[in-house]
């Protein structure tokens, strides 16, 4: 087993002789040796496993058990991503087939490349002292390849074809307000003051581009020594819009150590940008605009959207565990987080105003 994958959660284990017999026949240098399975344990929506047989590995990708939010963990649209994206970005993994028949293991699903590196969260591996020197050059990192992606001739991709980018971040605020209010479960004071706030003060959208709007330091892979990106991962997101939607999602994810303690643990530990020597969100948001050459004037709101987003994915994952359609105890103070993140998102908005 990887040091990043664990046993398979109970509940969550897929039929391992049916899948080999699938795999056999569909790829054919899958060597004829047992299959062997274990699961990431890092992430909360869909379900990911590690596949070994031999010397073959892959990664299988499939939506999560139980009733899921209309549009959501769409694994054909997920591969169909990838497989255009791939050939202008070398961080976005090869994938090899999609299947959409659920016979197989249950949902719809698609097989990617295993990559290897180091994937940070809430620390760093045994043995690695987080110095200043190496969290500045992860910050770097992390801004760099954000620019990178958003620098890529769209056009060219054949993204077009599964987005809308005229209008894109307007659909943006009104869909998460309407997917939030479909999944509420508690009254939280602070939520219609922030929704108006997000409803009347939409900017106008900042250019397209292709943005992967899932972006954060866990979903990416660094090498051993933390000097480049190996891999970035989950896009389920992706899509061609607007960067500075993308900018601010990231950077809701992206937790400072003065931040509000339930910002900071959110749904765990704190994240390593907690950490001396990362960048703030603030500096963040300069090194991007230097980089990328953006007009940043108007990213208090995009970071006040990204933290509204996220309390509706948060939220949508709490709806179903409150109505148990997921038993995974992982999600029960979920609705903390939620109201957390909104109240610190209004906190934010009052300030703007």
């Amino acid at each position: 087993m990887s040091p990043d994958t664990i046993p398979v959660r109970k509940g969550e284990e897929l039929d391992l002789t049916k899948l080999q017999a699938y795999l056999r026949e569909h790829i054919p240098e899958m060597p004829d040796a047992p299959l062997k399975m274990s699961q990431f344990s890092a992430g909360r929506s869909n379900l990911t496993y590690q596949l070994k047989a031999g010397a073959w590995e892959a990664v299988l990708r499939r939506p999560p058990l139980g009733p899921v939010a209309p549009k959501a963990h769409d694994m054909g649209r997920e591969f169909r991503v990838l497989k255009a994206l791939q050939p202008f970005f070398a961080l976005a993994p090869k994938v090899y087939l999609y299947e959409e028949d659920p016979s197989v293991v249950g949902a719809p699903f698609f097989i990617m490349e295993r990559r290897h590196g180091v994937v940070l969260d809430t620390s760093f591996p045994t043995g690695v002292e987080p110095t200043k020197e190496k969290c500045r050059k992860i910050s770097e990192i992390m801004v760099e390849r954000l620019v990178e992606l958003h620098a890529i001739p769209y056009e060219e991709t054949g993204l077009l074809a599964m987005s809308k980018p005229d209008g894109f971040f307007e659909r943006q605020v009104h869909g998460w307000i309407e997917r939030y209010n479909r999944a509420k479960t508690d009254d939280i004071p602070e939520v219609e003051p922030l929704i108006d706030y997000l409803r009347d003060h939409i900017p106008k959208q900042s250019g397209a581009a292709v943005i992967h709007y899932d972006y954060k330091l866990n979903n990416a892979m660094l090498s051993e020594d933390f000097s480049k990106m190996v891999g970035l991962f989950d896009w389920e997101m992706a899509t061609v819009g607007d960067p500075l939607a993308d900018l601010g999602v990231a950077l809701s994810y992206w937790t400072e150590k003065d931040d509000p303690e339930l910002i900071k643990q959110g749904t765990g530990e704190p994240s390593v940008t907690v950490m001396d020597g990362f960048m703030t969100r603030r500096e963040f948001i300069e090194a991007y605009a230097k980089k990328s050459g953006r007009d940043v004037s108007n990213i208090d709101y995009y970071l006040i959207f990204g933290y509204f987003k996220l309390a509706g994915i948060c939220q949508q994952i709490y709806y179903r565990y409150k109505r148990g359609q997921t038993l995974d105890q992982r999600f029960a103070h979920l609705g903390t987080v939620v109201r957390s993140l909104i109240r610190y998102a209004a906190e934010v908005a009052d300030k703007v105003r």
